[in-house]
């Protein structure tokens, strides 16, 4: 079993957010003495404040502040009981407000987080499904991880796709009783909104169908009675919608609401509702403050707070329509989002919005895609339109300034949200007035010589390697094994090379690096849908060869400049061919541009380690075997050396028809047997195209008394000048363990090595723990991705926790 290091999302994240930490944007703390909602104070400079999510100001209204004081009077600071046993004494008053306000008896939570960790495990049964959108607030998919436990299927869906939605709802139909959409009724980075009537029609077409709305954002600024922006859509609660609001956020008090038709749920729910059954209650305090809030709610009040509320919205709406700022969602939710597109643009942008005086969100992943990085604006009843102008005014300003100093543009930011883009902007080759960039597209109009000795010392990908995948990927008729390529050089004024790659573009399997039980699930799927979670990636290299895939002179004084214009580059082309993914790899983990790439809206990721070994002439045995460890010298003596009298091994430049597909044969058997690196599986012609190729050769291990075409084993290997490269491999697994045949085949791919004078062998990835004991150094790899959205890396994670889970 090969040996990876998968990547960790919360590594992932906590190297994000560390990131922003560092820029003294995120994990701040206010120093206020009084806080009055319009302003706040940090690091010493008073801010006007345009990053709460209290929309209506609420949380500063003296009647909720002095009914809070006088409960903690009357009552204490808590009331430490489940209210399985005892409601405080408050409690009948609120509830008996909020069924006022919503004409329908509510349960309270103590918050959205536990009340959907208390609703989802009870309203949804084992023969039901749930779908949710792959945007849809942490909490609520984190509560449907729980349904795994249950073996209830729990899909995912791109951001408001209802085609996609469809096509879930198809597959589910014949296997389940109720399929459950959840999505949030207000998102709260963009600001947008659940396509709520589209949803209603898919109720109708699909009877199955049910919806489940967060709609902790729509809240108060929106509906009769401020219910919120769902009820204001529905009007009456059907039996086929559950909705969640909020006692918090815009309500200005703490705790959340579960509203449903049905009164045997509800019973159910406060009965067998983990969180409700057994947690604390909300402090007397917060009870008394959402009864004052309700009070309000109830009354003519909320209807001239809305519309004060609206009236700003339209202003800031008005104010933006002058400029050409990119706002990803234009709307009349108080939430506005800024695109930034990378994350030093962003960091940039909100420095200088600081300085002028104003703090504002950052938007950054996994809250959003990280090449969709912005600023997220929140309004509330606490600015001012002479604040709200002047904010305006300063990201007029600021935003330009910001492009330019970290090399982004508006173009950029527009292609990378999908927003219409007036004019196409190109980025030409003199674009930097010291470098020359020029990009082809084969190896023929690259110089031989130039290529060689930048770039193709390694691995697979000298010229001839290069002409090989060309010749083999490039118009192969399978969309799986089918690539496009791109060559770039980057030189200076002088022709010096200062850059070299290239790039592929073709069918990734989203699960190529996630965990073996994660691709076995998967490839179940696959079997009726193929292209099940694949995306179409723009990649540095390809997924046959391995290593340093990017050339840079680094003493070059324009190295840095160089590689920004390249990221320029592959994003022009990454949105012109409406590629999803874009990937940089095999970086060394320090490699000293990492900075760089990250700032420019990548992030980093773990690839599987590199094992190189790194050859020393021999004429025997043993002097082999003083090279290796003592624990080495043992598995050799012990594990390998005794087995190969039982093989015959052959060597060959060529192989015949029956030799090509008995080679392929045990190929697939080895790739069958392994989703340690899950790619697509290569086709006959792959292997035909060796022939073709006089740097290839194939180590054949056969018993002795079989013919050639009945060889057990087979590593195809590739020579590139003084490294060998063992690329595939291929076994009968019917010898595999009693005479340890893959052990052998390492062995004699080590001693072919040997024979040549070669003095590197690039074993490539995986299976490293063998690797290792033959000798084999160890070199960690790391990979820059940016994706258009966070939906394949989001079902990657679930499914991936939801295999730990049952473990």
């Amino acid at each position: 079993m090969a040996k990876i290091k998968h990547n960790n999302f919360i590594d992932t994240v906590d190297e994000v957010l560390s990131g922003a930490k560092k820029e003294g944007i995120l994990h701040l703390y206010a120093e206020d003495k009084i806080l009055t909602g319009r302003t706040i104070q940090i690091k010493g400079k008073e801010m006007f404040h345009f990053g709460t999510t209290g929309y209506l100001g609420l949380e500063q209204d003296d009647r909720l502040k002095e009914a809070a004081i006088q409960a903690i009077r009357d009552y204490g600071t808590q009331f430490p009981l489940s209210k399985s046993y005892i409601s405080h004494p408050l409690y009948g008053e609120l509830e008996s407000k909020i069924e006022q306000m919503y004409g329908i008896p509510a349960i309270v939570t103590k918050n959205s987080t536990l009340g959907h960790l208390a609703v989802i495990p009870t309203l949804i049964r084992d023969e039901d499904a749930v779908i949710m959108d792959h945007q849809v607030h942490w909490s609520v998919q984190n509560a449907c991880q729980l349904l795994k436990l249950r073996g209830i299927p729990v899909e995912m869906i791109r951001h408001s796709n209802l085609e996609m939605l469809e096509d879930k709802i198809k597959q589910l139909a014949t296997k389940c009783n109720l399929i459950w959409y959840i999505a949030d009724g207000v998102y709260s980075m963009f600001g947008d909104y659940a396509p709520i009537q589209e949803l209603l029609n898919l109720t109708k077409k699909y009877p199955q169908l049910h919806l489940y709305f967060d709609d902790v954002h729509g809240m108060s600024w929106k509906g009769k009675n401020g219910t919120g922006f769902v009820f204001d859509a529905i009007n009456e609660l059907p039996e086929n919608i559950v909705v969640v609001g909020t006692l918090s956020k815009t309500f200005g008090a703490s705790g959340a609401t579960f509203f449903c038709k049905n009164q045997k749920l509800r019973d159910k729910i406060k009965n067998f509702g983990g969180p409700l059954t057994f947690s604390a209650q909300l402090e007397p305090a917060s009870v008394a403050a959402a009864i004052a809030s309700a009070d309000i709610h109830l009354s003519s009040e909320i209807t001239i707070r809305q519309q004060d509320l609206a009236d700003k919205i339209a202003y800031f709406n008005q104010l933006l329509t002058n400029g050409n700022l990119p706002i990803i969602s234009k709307n009349d939710s108080p939430v506005f989002f800024l695109g930034m597109g990378t994350p030093l643009t962003a960091y940039n942008f909100v420095h200088r919005l600081f300085k002028e005086g104003f703090f504002l969100n950052l938007g950054i992943y996994p809250a959003v895609p990280i090449k969709n990085t912005g600023i997220r604006i929140t309004l509330s009843a606490h600015n001012q339109k002479q604040d709200i102008k002047a904010l305006a005014e300063a990201m007029e300003f600021h935003f330009p300034k910001a492009l330019e100093e970290t090399n982004n543009s508006e173009y950029k930011i527009r292609k990378a949200f999908g927003l219409p883009v007036e004019k196409l902007e190109v980025i030409s080759e003199t674009q930097m007035e010291e470098l020359i960039i020029e990009e082809k597209n084969t190896i023929k109009e690259m110089s031989k010589s130039d290529w060689n000795h930048c770039i193709g010392k390694q691995n697979i990908f000298d010229w001839e390697g290069m002409m090989y995948l060309e010749n083999t990927f490039k118009h192969h008729p399978d969309p799986t094994n089918q690539w496009d390529f791109y060559y770039y050089t980057i030189i200076d004024s002088l022709g010096e090379i200062v850059l070299m790659t290239f790039c592929t573009y073709g069918l990734w399997k989203d699960d190529m690096l996630a965990t073996e039980s994660v691709s076995i699930q998967l490839e179940e799927i696959r079997k009726t849908n193929p292209l099940y979670l694949t995306s179409k990636v723009l990649s540095m290299g390809s997924l046959f060869t391995e290593g340093n895939h990017c050339y840079i002179n680094q003493e070059h004084p324009l190295a840095d400049k160089a590689l920004k214009l390249l990221l320029d580059k592959l994003e022009e082309k990454y949105n012109a061919i409406n590629a999803d993914m874009l990937v940089l790899r095999d970086f060394e983990e320090d490699f000293k541009f990492d900075k760089t790439i990250q700032e420019q809206g990548y992030f980093k990721i773990n690839m599987p380690e590199s094992c190189v070994v790194e050859c020393k002439s021999w004429t025997t045995y043993e002097e082999y075997a003083k090279e290796l460890s003592p624990r080495s010298r043992k598995h050799f003596s012990k594990e390998i050396l005794p087995f190969e009298r039982h093989y015959e091994v052959i060597i060959k430049d060529k192989l015949d028809k029956r030799e090509i597909e008995r080679a392929h044969q045990l190929y697939n058997n080895v790739k069958n047997n392994n989703y340690a690196i899950n790619t697509f599986t290569y086709s006959q012609e792959v292997f035909e195209n060796m022939n073709d190729s006089p740097n290839w050769e194939f180590i054949l291990l056969t018993f002795e008394k079989h013919t050639e075409t009945a060889f057990v084993g087979v590593m195809f290997c590739y020579k590139n000048n003084n490294t060998y490269v063992p690329e595939l491999v291929g076994m009968d697994y019917k010898w595999a363990k009693e005479f340890q045949l893959y052990r052998q085949l390492l062995f004699q791919t080590i001693k072919r090595a040997n024979e040549l004078k070669m003095e590197t062998i690039d074993f490539g990835v995986s299976a490293s723990f063998e690797k290792r004991k033959l000798g084999a150094k160890i070199i960690p790899k790391v990979a820059y991705i940016q994706a258009r959205d966070n939906y394949a890396m989001e079902v990657m994670n679930t499914m991936q926790n939801d295999f730990k889970s049952l473990k």
